[in-house]
């Protein structure tokens, strides 16, 4: 305050009422800090003008560590972003290769979807039927080569996991030689915007298709099911968040969202390929069923066929804004301008 009393000393005569110099305080501080809180409030009041319209809730949250291969469902978990996180558990932070680095997914080898991953005492742990059980430190040692892997189009670093769990997954597999690497946070991200433009260049995955997240609701299985022979488990289409208390399809729709304290932006829907016609309980591949049916109905409007082609949709991608945890059970908000 004294320091204010001097520069305000040289703005009042001597002799002025205390009343003026109250007055002049106030000035002062006004033009120090309004800019600040004029920003501040602006930023405040654009966030009150956000109407939030609840139009469902969290029913299922699921990591799936290794690239194909099963999903771990969880209680929470964090959203970074890059995606989900549960513990040393990363939403696609481990991919199996074939030797000359190009990523190998259930699409070439469907019994992939067989193979069981958890996390235990700083160990990735993978099982399969008729294997047994492999421990793998998920802090690799620094001697195992760091290789250049390719995912779809892209090149992307990954730490080798050393011969171990090659031999175990390619004797499973009974394939040719494959390998596994994994994503570590020093390596440079894929961007999502190189595989599909609709992303902003601050959208990054690892060894996802293109997106840190992708929703889907019950409705819209539920949907699909009744027009099937066969019905289909929500394990084929490998969602991270299943959402429940809306209706069908009703997550194509949605733009930006709000679940707990993470705020998620909608980009585009997920156009389906053969992966799901794995079947998730015997990884056999149908290549029919469920996207014969999917492409009765859920084909894009033509002015989008630009992004998707004639590949039909079934869920969609979400980019992250604001990180957080996330909950089973939480109410998913839509956040509208009001």
């Amino acid at each position: 305050m004294v320091g204010l009393q001097g520069t305000l000393g040289r703005w009042l005569p001597a002799g002025r009422p205390g009343w003026l110099w109250g007055a002049a305080a106030l000035l002062a501080l006004g033009a120090l800090f309004g800019g600040a809180w004029g920003w501040a409030g602006r930023r405040a009041a654009r966030r009150r003008r956000r109407r939030l319209q609840r139009v469902g809730t969290v029913l299922r949250l699921v990591v799936y560590p290794v690239k194909s291969c099963r999903g771990v469902a969880v209680g929470q978990a964090q959203v970074t972003p890059m995606g989900l996180r549960s513990g040393d558990l990363r939403d696609r932070f481990w991919l199996v290769t074939r030797e000359d680095g190009h990523m190998v997914t259930a699409r070439q080898e469907p019994r992939l979807v067989l193979i069981t991953v958890y996390c235990e005492n700083g160990h990735l742990i993978l099982e399969a039927p008729d294997m047994k059980e492999l421990y793998l430190p998920i802090k690799l040692p620094k001697k195992n080569p760091v290789k250049t892997c390719r995912v779809f189009g892209q090149d992307i670093q990954g730490r080798d996991c050393g011969d171990e769990v090659a031999q175990w997954l390619t004797n499973f597999l009974n394939s040719e030689p494959y390998r596994l690497v994994h994503f570590e946070p020093s390596m440079v991200p894929r961007k999502s915007k190189d595989v599909i433009n609709l992303f902003r260049t601050t959208d990054e995955v690892a060894y996802p298709d293109c997106s840190p997240v992708l929703m889907i609701s019950e409705a819209s299985l539920e949907d699909l099911n009744t027009r099937l022979e066969k019905k289909v488990k929500m394990e084929n289409f490998r969602p991270n968040i299943l959402v429940t208390d809306c209706g069908p399809f009703e997550e194509d729709t949605w733009k930006d969202i709000l679940i707990g304290d993470v705020e998620l932006k909608g980009t585009v829907c997920c156009a389906r390929c053969i992966l799901t016609t794995v079947n998730p309980d015997t990884g056999i591949l149908d290549r029919k069923e469920p996207l014969e049916t999917l492409k009765s109905y859920r084909l894009c409007d033509p002015s989008e066929r630009h992004i998707y082609k004639s590949s039909p949709l079934f869920g969609r991608y979400f980019a992250v804004d604001k990180t957080g945890t996330i909950r089973v059970g939480d109410p998913v908000y839509k956040m509208v301008q009001s």
